[in-house]
């Protein structure tokens, strides 16, 4: 569904409500060191770490118009640190509106789990996924954590827990720089997320392919190289360790508006300034998810496995084999709604791994004759609406089996059955070991997925079997016999015009 400029504003009234603060009245600079030395400043108690985190949302952002706009500041920020680029999420899972989208940045997992499927936060479950200034003063109450939002809902809603000072600014970005701008000059915050909402806005009354998109991108830009001015600043900045993150909660579409599916409505970057993020660096394995864990990361704070985060420290993601196939995709063949010129598919594994398609009948759709390896940009296109966008957990380059597309051109007789096999893994001396691995598993028709494992030479032996959809993060125990020297997986998958099954980040760990 897409939202109209009337919801999002009724949205804001309600949360207006909720979250009103009082005002803020700047004080003297000398003012300011006494009031942060006596252990807050204007109702935020002084922080006690010296690593310090500024995430900064500018709402309704398409990275493609980034790079065209003036916005000397931000780009700034990308050739000093990492900028990765991705997709989001559409329904099923959940529209491309502002509440899932901040909601997923804030906790640290995807709409099928913290629940906001739209403005209204019906339903959410913020009590099992807190946003993170929450679990920063779970883990440390001593933390300083500070919320400012252009959008009213982000103090009212998605940070709704612990956070010591939320301040709701009415869509007014200029008082929202200016606020976080005294906070982090004058008060000693350790973790602060700041939203502008002008560049939405003009989305939605202009479009964003328009000259006012590009000029709110630019004003934005300006309020974002006044806080991070403010930042730097500080007098105890050359001791303090600052990440600085930017980021967006979805794109427009040309015409204006978004929720929908289209590549631009799922549009999303995170740009990433700090120690560790090679300067002028592009990834494309980072997604919303893992801002989160990243700040948790950077402030100390340990994230426990029972919290179940989608999201991983931007410094803990790892390239995984299908990864790097990336230089050697290829155009589109048999896929006519593609554009020429976007590559991202291939037929050829990486080193030790291969596909046996001697069960396939001949023909079909060419890109997705049999196991492929693809990009979510290239597959979801071929066809919207059909679940392909839920595909979340998968990172750059994925492993895929879709009998729907392949079925889309004639063929021999009989269904698509084709096996994904992986590499030779020792496993001399182990009892036991866990085969982990991303899934996306989606029926609508007769369908099969299996996966199994081989020992050294011997026969196939069942791991676990798919026959409803499950998208989650696999951890399958698997019983080393005595005497084995090697694992092999094997990733069977039938379908007769039925949908898919991803597959991603596949590891396996003996003990």
């Amino acid at each position: 569904m897409r939202t109209s400029r009337s919801t999002r504003t009724a949205a804001l009234a309600t949360a207006t409500v909720a979250a009103t603060v009082a005002a803020l009245v700047p004080l003297s600079a000398a003012a300011a060191d006494a009031a942060s030395t006596a252990g807050s400043y204007q109702g935020l108690p002084n922080g006690t770490k010296q690593a310090k985190t500024l995430v900064i949302g500018i709402d309704g952002t398409r990275y493609d118009k980034l790079l065209t706009a003036d916005a000397p500041n931000l780009k700034a920020l990308m050739a000093a640190g990492m900028t990765a680029t991705g997709n989001l999420y559409a329904n099923p899972l959940a529209p491309t509106l502002s509440g899932p989208g901040w909601s997923t940045i804030a906790t640290g997992v995807w709409p099928d789990k913290h629940q906001v499927k739209d403005n209204a936060f019906t339903g959410a479950r913020f009590d099992l996924y807190p946003d993170f200034a929450t679990r920063l003063e779970t883990a440390d109450p001593a933390d300083s954590t500070l919320v400012i939002g252009s959008w009213n809902p982000i103090t009212a809603n998605v940070f709704n827990g612990r956070a010591d000072l939320r301040i709701p600014e009415s869509e007014n970005d200029p008082k929202t720089a200016s606020d976080a701008a005294d906070y982090l000059a004058h008060g000693n915050p350790d973790a602060t997320f700041l939203h502008f909402d002008e560049v939405d806005e003009a989305g939605h009354a202009h479009g964003g392919a328009s000259a006012d998109y590009l000029a709110a991108i630019h004003s934005v830009d300006a309020l974002v190289g006044q806080v991070v001015q403010a930042v730097k600043s500080r007098p105890t900045y050359g001791d303090e360790d600052w990440l600085i993150v930017v980021t967006t909660d979805h794109g427009h579409t040309d015409a204006g508006g978004h929720g929908g599916n289209s590549a631009n409505e799922r549009q999303t970057f995170l740009i990433a300034d700090g120690a560790g993020h090679t300067p002028g660096s592009h990834r494309y394995d980072v997604k919303p998810v893992d801002i989160a864990p990243t700040v948790l990361k950077h402030e100390g704070a340990a994230i426990d496995p029972a919290w179940q985060l989608d999201g991983k420290p931007v410094d803990e993601i790892t390239p995984d084999a299908f990864d790097a196939l990336r230089p050697s995709l290829q155009t589109r063949v048999d896929e006519s709604g593609i554009p020429a010129t976007v590559k991202g598919w291939t037929h050829t594994p990486p080193a030790g791994w291969s596909i046996d398609n001697s069960r396939m009948p001949s023909g079909g759709v060419t890109e997705w004759r049999g196991w492929a390896f693809a990009t979510d940009e290239f597959w979801t296109a071929t066809q919207l609406a059909q679940s392909r966008e839920t595909n979340v957990r998968a990172r750059n380059v994925f492993a895929v089996a879709d009998s729907d597309e392949w079925d889309d051109k004639a063929h021999g007789a009989g269904q698509f059955d084709s096996t994904l096999v992986s590499p030779a893994y020792p496993v001399t001396g182990s009892g036991r070991g866990t085969l982990s691995f991303a899934t996306d598993y989606k029926v609508d028709g007769p369908q099969t997925g299996d996966v199994y494992v081989v020992f050294d030479n011997g026969a196939p032996q069942p791991v676990k079997s798919y026959r409803s959809d499950l998208n989650t993060v696999e951890h399958l125990p698997v019983t080393v016999p005595a005497g084995a020297t090697t694992a092999r997986f094997q990733f069977r998958y039938t379908g007769t015009n039925s949908a898919f099954w991803t597959v991603d980040q596949v590891t396996f760990t003996t003990s």
